[in-house]
This record gives C-alpha cells, structure tokens and sequence, in this order.
C-alpha cells in the first residue's frame, strides 16, 4: 500500500482481475436480489387482489343463488295464510326448503315483512318476532339490489348464529303471492367462500410466480453481460489512468533530470564567471556584474524549486505520509504551518496514491504562492471505497466568479486526471476566509459526507463559493488559487 509500506502496490494490481470478478459477482448479486425484492413487493399485492376478488366471485355466487330461490320458491309460497303463521303454510314452506337445506350446506333462513316482523324462519322460535329495521333493510325493500357479506354475526337478531364464526350473510328481496314486499335471508358457513379463496390463489399464485422468475431470469443474462462490459471498460480506463500516470511521472524526472544536470548547471557555472569577473572587472561595471550574478542566482534557487516539484517521490519506498511531510519545506521558508493528518489504516494502490499526492503538492504550491495563509491542514478519510483528501487553509481565500490570470493550469488539469480516474475534485473559498480543496476518488459527483472534515474556511452563515470539476457539475474552470 503506498503512504503505508512499499510492499503492497504490486499484490494490489496482481489481485485486481480477482477484484473485478468479485465486483461482477457482488452486481449480479445485487440484481438478483433487487428481483426477489421486486417480485415480493409484486407478488403480495397481487396475492391479496387474489383473495379479495376470489371472495367477491364467492359472494356474487351466493347472492344469485339466494335471489333465484327467493325468486322461484320463496316468494309463490308467501301467502297470506303464512304471513297469519298457518301451521300448514308454515310446513308446506319447510318442505319446499328442506332438500336445498340438505344440499346448499344453508344453516339459518329467514322470511322477513316490510315491518321487521319475522314470518318465517327454521328456527321456530324466531317466528313472529319484531326486530328493528335498519337502512339497508328499507334500500332493499325499496327495490335496492340483493346483499352478501361475510363476517362474525352479533346483532340482536343472530342469537342463534352468534359464536359459529365467519358466515355468508345474504339479503335477497322477495315479494309475496299479494305482492307485498319482503326479505328472503340466508346464513351459510364462510369455510366455503375461503376454501375457493385459496383453490384461487393456488391456481393462480405459481403461473405468476413462475412467470416472473423466468422474466428475471431473461433479465439476469443481459444483466452479466452488462456487468461484464463495465468490468472491461473499468479495466480499460484503470490501465489507461496506469499509463497517464506513468508517463507523466516519466516526463517530470526526464524535465527534471535535463534541468538538474544541464540548464542549472550551465547557469551555475555562468554565476561563477560572473562573480570572477566582478571581483577583476572594472569598478564601474561591478554593480551591474553583482545585479546580474544575484538575478542569476535567484533563477538557479527558483529552478532546482521547480526540479525538486517536478520529481516525484518514490511513494513505495518513502510511503505517502512521509512524502507529504516533506512538502512542508517550501512552507516552512514562508511561515505557514503544516498538519498532516492521515489514518494509521489506508488502503490505496500506487495510481490512487500518485493522485492524491498531486492533489496535496498542487494545493500546498498554490497556498504558499498566492494565499498568504498561516496554516495548511492536509486530512485524508476513508470509508470502504471512498477516499477523500481535503486540503484547507486560512488565507485570503478567492472570488472563483473572477477570472484567474491566465497561466494558472496546475488545477485544471489535475481536475481533468481526476475526472479521468472517476473521481471528483471541489474548490471552495470565500475572500477574506480561505480556501478548502476537496478530492474524491471511488465514487462520482457529488463527494459523500465525511465525519470530522470541517475547515477552517468554514464560516457559519455563510456559504461559501463552489467550483466543481468532475462529471456533470464541471461547469466552470478550476482556477489556481
């Protein structure tokens, strides 16, 4: 793991390939569970819509039954001798009844006139008894259409029916040989209306089940090839990133290596001439030798500054706290403090930790060049994939809405790298405040919230201005600040 030990880069890219295949696995497993999740939250609904038609069809049954029979047998042999409670109307109705009773599986009827008087019941007990009506009873002798439900039966009226449980409850209007209106009322066990809820739903629940499992399945192979895809176009885009980063780290030690060995070279040996020539040159002319020998000398200093941010660290060797420790020298000249702040734990492959040395080297160059700050923190969290590294300081901060000089690219094209590597990279500064720098690698615009990555920049009430570079937020360019 580069910035912790130098053994850990090459198991890291050798373990990549079993990485990405877990990566496939772990998406296919998220696609199939997104279906049996999908299917569940179909299947249940669907289920109940079942059952409650499969009771309406049920009911519907026994309320047509119940109408025909009022229709056909009840309503000729409501007499007026039946209504008076003749004994031999009374007992040529029970035998007219007694085969549907047999068959039907019917428990209770019930013969009622329009005044809530009972003309007739199985129950002999009931006949002849006044019972309240209520609305529905008048809607249906009103010529309101025929009723069916099925629950617990309670009311006053069901004394003998009370504590059989769920029963079918039919309200059928009839009418007597004299036409006087009446209800014809039936009460049946309501096992039958759930045993055809559940042959429904057993006929219907495994084709759709069955169904959606195949179309799942259907999914699930341009699923993987999907996924396999993306693993192919990661894999291209991390060696691809490998490259970039390989062949910049090249450039910089080759301008480095040419600067170091030839030009300040040559312009250190031309600073000797010069001062050789100053001490044995004419007196009028020293000035002008010792101006040209201090200008030479500070472009010497500026250059081996400049060869010493071109070369990269060696991160497997020094580790990338370490490296970024050392960056504190050009501070230290100018008097800004550096904080570090790095967990003891962090995983990152080399490239991953080659971008976020550049984040802190670029940040910290351009705090000591132009922010006139007094204190730099670097910090850097991680949680699982995420790493996110925020460099803040309390400088003057800038106006991102006012264009930058031209010539200041450091950022711009760091946020294109790092766009490039599928990160995020953030500038926020207010004028008078500071300046935070937040880069996000493992996820895509917007970076996730970290716990403890409040800047000093940070002023309450005030929000300070963003500029985003990465992904679809990349709407201005990243300045140097």
């Amino acid at each position: 793991m580069p910035g912790q030990n130098s053994g850990e880069a090459s198991p890291a890219r050798v373990g990549a390939g079993s990485a990405e295949r877990r990566e496939v696995r772990a998406a296919v497993a998220r696609f199939l569970t997104a279906g049996f999740i999908a299917l569940v939250l179909v299947a249940t609904p669907v289920a109940f819509w079942i059952r409650a038609a499969a009771e309406r069809h049920a009911l519907d049954n026994a309320r047509d039954v119940t109408q025909r029979l009022a229709d056909r047998v009840v309503g000729p042999l409501i007499t007026d001798q039946l209504i008076a409670h003749d004994p031999a109307a009374l007992q040529l109705l029970d035998q007219r009844l007694e085969p549907w009773l047999a068959e039907s599986g019917v428990t209770r009827i019930k013969v009622w006139d329009e005044h809530g008087q009972v003309i007739y019941s199985d129950a002999e007990s009931l006949i002849g008894q006044v019972f309240e009506q209520e609305e529905w009873a008048r809607r249906l002798l009103d010529g309101g259409p025929a009723t069916a439900t099925l629950e617990p039966q309670d009311a006053e009226e069901n004394a003998y029916e009370a504590g059989a449980g769920e029963l079918v409850e039919v309200y059928a209007r009839a009418a007597s040989q004299s036409g006087a209106p009446m209800i014809f009322e039936t009460y049946s066990p309501g096992e039958g209306v759930r045993r055809e809820q559940e042959e429904v739903l057993m006929g219907m629940i495994p084709p759709m089940l069955l169904s959606l499992a195949i179309l799942q399945v259907a999914q699930l192979i341009p699923a993987v090839r999907l996924a396999r895809r993306i693993q192919v176009h990661q894999a291209a885009r991390n060696s691809m990133l490998h490259l970039a980063i390989e062949a910049s780290d090249h450039e910089r030690r080759q301008i480095a290596s040419e600067l170091h060995d030839e030009v300040i070279q040559d312009l250190s040996g031309l600073a000797y001439a010069l001062e050789s020539v100053e001490g044995r040159g004419p007196a009028e002319q020293g000035p002008v030798f010792s101006k040209a020998r201090t200008m030479l000398q500070e472009n010497i200093r500026t250059l081996r500054a400049m060869t010493s941010e071109l070369y990269p660290p060696d991160l497997d060797e020094l580790g990338l706290k370490a490296s970024l420790t050392r960056l504190e020298a050009p501070l230290v000249e100018r008097g800004i403090r550096l904080t570090v702040d790095i967990p003891d734990k962090l995983v990152l492959d080399r490239d991953r930790a080659v971008l976020v040395y550049r984040v802190a080297r670029e940040a910290l160059v351009n705090a000591a060049k132009h922010s006139s700050a007094k204190s730099v923190t670097i910090r850097i969290r991680q949680a699982g994939q995420i790493t996110q590294i925020t460099v803040s300081d309390n400088g003057c901060g800038f106006n991102p809405s006012v264009p930058r000089p031209e010539g200041h690219f450091g950022l711009r094209i760091l946020g294109d790298t790092i766009q490039q590597a599928g990160g995020a990279l953030e500038v926020r500064s207010t004028p008078g405040v500071g300046t935070i720098l937040t880069a996000t690698f493992g996820v895509a615009s917007p970076a996730p919230r970290f716990a403890g990555l409040r800047s000093p920049a940070a002023v309450p009430g005030r929000e300070p201005t963003r500029i985003r570079s990465g992904g679809a937020d990349q709407q201005r360019r990243v300045p140097s600040s």
